[in-house]
């Protein structure tokens, strides 16, 4: 089964990393990335641009609604995402929790519903 593991922290917490923490998450990020695809357990991922560079849409009212900006305020973003099959909800969350980025914020772990 697939499941899409949604990372969110805060965008602002990134600008103030230190330099070796930084480079110690991207690390961490490039090896858990690695490992997943020689696993065969990587189906995708990506990071995503600043919650700046977002547009949001919306019908209401039949009207369409286009407003710059990410759909709701919050304190942790939406940074990017790992697509893994993983056989269950427990192997799924064994994967969620090593992404280094559980460490300052969270991940979502949603199973994905197959369109056939």
């Amino acid at each position: 089964m697939q499941y899409l593991l949604l990372i969110y922290d805060n965008e602002k917490d990134w600008e103030t990393l230190a330099k070796p923490e930084y480079e110690t998450m991207m690390a961490d990020y490039n090896a858990l990335s690695a490992d997943l695809a020689k696993s065969g357990k990587l189906v995708g991922g990506n990071r995503l641009q600043p919650v700046a560079n977002a547009t949001t849409v919306r019908i209401r009212n039949g009207k369409n609604q286009i407003t710059d900006g990410p759909f709701a305020e919050t304190r942790e973003q939406l940074g990017g995402y790992y697509l893994v099959e993983a056989n269950d909800l427990d192997e799924a969350t064994k994967l969620a929790l090593r992404i280094p980025s559980a460490r300052i914020g969270s991940i979502e772990i949603r199973p994905v519903w197959a369109m056939q």
